[in-house]
């Protein structure tokens, strides 16, 4: 399979540049040292290059990062401390979606039939600022984003300046906050913190790929955080034809098309559509009653 090289670090590309339920591969090798940052299913038809590695580091937890984690068993696997126990068992794994059970009735064998799911309860933690040297002046280091889950990090080669920033993916879909462990004011700092990295290039986990120019990547950023603002009005256009519930806006959808179903569907748009009309309650655009309805603030 081929790689786009950049130095010590290879990118692997993963089915429509990593689209969901795809993702980009990146591997980086040092002089004593190779490390894969997560796991993707692409990683399935890489071969000898990512399965002799010698150490896996997510930069956050969720199935789409886990696939090799149960084929590689000899390779360690670290991750933030935030999501350690995302990694470390199922039971961890389901605080970290904060699904109903009947939800994760469904979803375990799902992930596990599509996505290899298994748990390694030997993973352990880093704490943002963590650091790996893999020789012949090749440096990692952590940088914590937190929103998306909350251990999510960027990696970034600092001796080539290359920064793998995970799901802060630059979709069109843009930002993706509907888990237990996500938080809407914690995506959108780190979106502003994403910009002060030091690199030069940046990888994402999906979608785009790899950027190589810095203006091209504040340009797809601005797009993607301003999903945030849409998403804000969109409720507010909601709420201008009249008072609705929160079961009605799950209903009329914020995030996926009506008609859209996966079973973690539902959750995901009660729990970013409750953060967003949190912000707008805290910002005076709308009110609730104590019933439960929300409106336009007079």
């Amino acid at each position: 399979m081929q790689s786009l090289n950049f130095g010590p670090v290879r990118v692997y590309q993963g089915d429509k540049s990593g689209k969901y339920p795809d993702g980009n591969q990146v591997l980086v090798q040092g002089a004593d040292t190779r490390v894969a940052f997560d796991t993707p299913q692409v990683s399935r038809h890489i071969g000898p290059d990512l399965d002799e590695v010698d150490l896996i580091i997510l930069g956050h937890v969720h199935e789409d990062h886990m696939v090799a984690l149960g084929r590689l068993r000899s390779a360690p696997v670290q991750v933030h401390q935030a999501d350690l126990a995302a990694a470390q068992s199922w039971q961890g794994l389901a605080r970290h979606y904060g699904y109903p059970q009947p939800v994760l009735d469904v979803l375990r064998p799902m992930i596990e039939r599509d996505f290899d799911y298994a748990p390694r309860p030997d993973a352990t933690g880093y704490a943002d600022g963590a650091q790996w040297d893999l020789g012949g002046g090749v440096r990692v280091r952590a940088h914590h984003l937190p929103g998306h889950t909350a251990g999510h990090c960027a990696l970034v080669v600092e001796s080539e300046g290359i920064a793998f920033i995970g799901d802060i993916d630059l979709t069109g879909f843009g930002p993706y906050y509907g888990d237990a462990s996500s938080d809407l004011g914690q995506f959108q700092r780190s979106l502003q913190a994403v910009r002060d990295l030091d690199a030069r290039m940046w990888i994402t986990s999906h979608h785009r790929g790899v950027v190589t120019e810095r203006a091209a990547f504040l340009q797809a950023l601005e797009r993607f955080a301003a999903k945030i603002d849409e998403r804000d009005e969109r409720l507010l256009g909601y709420l201008r034809e009249g008072p609705h519930t929160l079961d009605r806006l799950v209903e009329r959808r914020l995030l996926y098309p009506v008609g859209y179903e996966l079973p973690f569907v539902e959750f995901a748009e009660r729990r970013s559509i409750q953060m967003h009309l949190d912000r707008l309650v805290q910002a005076g655009q709308v009110s609730r009653d104590g019933e439960g309805t929300y409106a336009l603030a007079a």
